[in-house]
């Protein structure tokens, strides 16, 4: 069972470590020492007068973590006890143990004091008594020591390792306290291991504090990307890298905050407009006020390069006022002109060439002959019995009303269908509609303008005498022509 417990600390044995990290985790070392007994022929812990044993070793050890190392180490070498005077003992031995470790400080530090405490054994070679067993346990093992970095990989240790073991017999003396054993070491020791580092920024996954920093971004110790003005924008995404800013504006500052980045702001120390390169516009006509020559221009008037309102016909009326700010007019008229004078300009002039009046939109007066004869054509419409068909007496008519409305070009034409009652409303008011709409394409053929022409069934709601008799019913059957502007 004593031997099964030995294979099983000999794999786990920990003694010596130094600065590992989760870079590189593991290490192997190489050491020298002498060791020093403790029991019932005396006291030789720190004692110089005594013969001095020797031994060495190598160690492997694994970082557990920033201040837990776990240690293997393995000794080869002789201990034993000689002061001259009484007898002493001397013996080949091979030892294993098991050590954690909490270091007093972190991985960064070049210097490293700890404390350690595990299990171990000792397996020895000559025996100077008749006990049969050639192995004695070390509990506990125990001790301090100081680790110096030399070079990232190379440490030198020292160390004091207390072997507090459960024998009492390799001194000679069966009856009396157990066999301790000091080793005073010193060794060089190494790390190794591969270093995981997924955005090849040269710090290590398990220090990186910003893992998926872009390719080529230089970065900070804790491999995010370098922020020079601590700004919280990082340098490679920092319009203005040495000084601190927003991220608004991709971390350049704006003294005014007035949404325009200081280096891009023509009025730095004023609030202004984005449009004008940061300067006020206080009449916001477009012109920044340091270049506006008319600094009160009304709210939305268009204006010059020199912020006055626009006169672009040159008419003495303002562009902001002016119904024709192209074409130059009279003031009366807002800034538009009236070719033919007569009061009305021009864009509301249905007859812009003929002098005409107001009520008229700009066109002349239909002469009362022509009214009378317009009037006088539509009681000389006929239809077709029940049809909407014009009768061929009906088209000569048409055809003087086409010369007098070419003659008035500004007026246009309502065109009134009636029916008397016989047959239903529905039908009368369709027959009706349908006669205007013959009528109305008549004249569309003969040139007049669609726009001029409305076309209204009436039906039977309007007779003008009555439908009991067959010459009321007759009137009542009529067009009326109406003309307007």
């Amino acid at each position: 069972m004593k031997k099964l417990l030995f294979l099983c600390s000999f794999f786990l044995t920990v003694l010596v470590t130094n600065a590992q990290t989760e870079d590189k985790k593991w290490n192997i070392g190489v050491h020298g020492g002498v060791v020093q007994y403790h029991g019932d022929l005396g006291h030789d812990f720190y004692e110089t007068n005594n013969t001095v044993y020797g031994l060495g070793g190598l160690s492997i050890s694994k970082y557990l973590g920033k201040y837990l190392d776990a240690n293997f180490f393995f000794a080869r070498g002789t201990l034993g006890y000689n002061n001259g005077e009484t007898a002493g003992f001397k013996s080949d031995f091979s030892s294993a143990s098991f050590n954690l470790r909490f270091n007093f400080m972190g991985p960064e530090y070049i210097v490293r004091p700890y404390v350690f405490g595990g299990v171990g054994a000792l397996l020895f070679d000559n025996q100077l008594n008749f006990h049969d067993e050639k192995i004695d346990y070390a509990l506990p093992t125990a001790g301090a020591g100081l680790n110096f970095r030399l070079t990232p990989v190379l440490v030198f240790n020292i160390q004091e390792t207390f072997n507090f073991t459960d024998g009492d017999t390799r001194d000679g003396v069966t009856q009396g306290k157990n066999d301790d054993f000091l080793y005073h070491t010193a060794g060089l020791t190494f790390n190794f291991g591969t270093k995981k580092d997924a955005d090849l920024d040269g710090v290590s996954d398990a220090k990186d504090k910003c893992p998926d920093t872009p390719s080529g971004v230089a970065v900070d110790k804790m491999g995010c990307p370098v922020d020079k003005d601590n700004d919280g924008i990082a340098d490679y995404l920092d319009g203005c890298p040495d000084v601190a800013g927003t991220a608004l504006l991709n971390g350049c500052p704006d003294r005014d905050n007035d949404g325009v980045a200081d280096l891009n702001d023509n009025c730095p120390d004023v609030a202004g407009k984005t449009n004008l390169n940061g300067c006020p516009d206080s009449d916001n006509d477009g012109v920044r006020d340091g270049d506006d020559k008319c600094p009160n221009t009304k709210s939305g008037s268009k204006v010059d390069a020199n912020g006055c309102v626009l006169d672009g016909d040159g008419d003495g009326v303002m562009d902001d006022v002016d119904r024709c700010p192209t074409l130059a007019g009279t003031e009366s008229l807002k800034g538009c002109p009236d070719t033919d004078g007569d009061g009305v300009a021009d864009i509301d002039d249905r007859c812009p060439n003929l002098k005409g009046n107001i009520a008229n939109k700009g066109c002349p007066e239909i002469s009362k002959q022509d009214a009378v004869r317009i009037t006088y054509i539509g009681s000389k419409l006929f239809f077709e019995n029940n049809s909407d068909k014009l009768k061929v007496a009906s088209l000569s008519q048409l055809d003087e009303l086409t010369k007098i409305l070419n003659k008035y070009e500004g007026a246009n034409l309502v065109i009134e269908g009636h029916t008397d009652s016989n047959g239903s409303d529905e039908f009368n008011t369709v027959l009706s509609q349908k006669r205007t709409e013959s009528v109305r394409a008549y004249l569309i053929e003969k040139g007049i303008s669609s726009s001029r022409l409305t076309g209204v069934g009436m039906g039977e709601s309007k007779p003008v005498a009555t439908n009991t008799t067959s010459l009321g019913r007759a009137k009542n059957r009529r067009v009326e022509l109406k003309t307007m502007y």
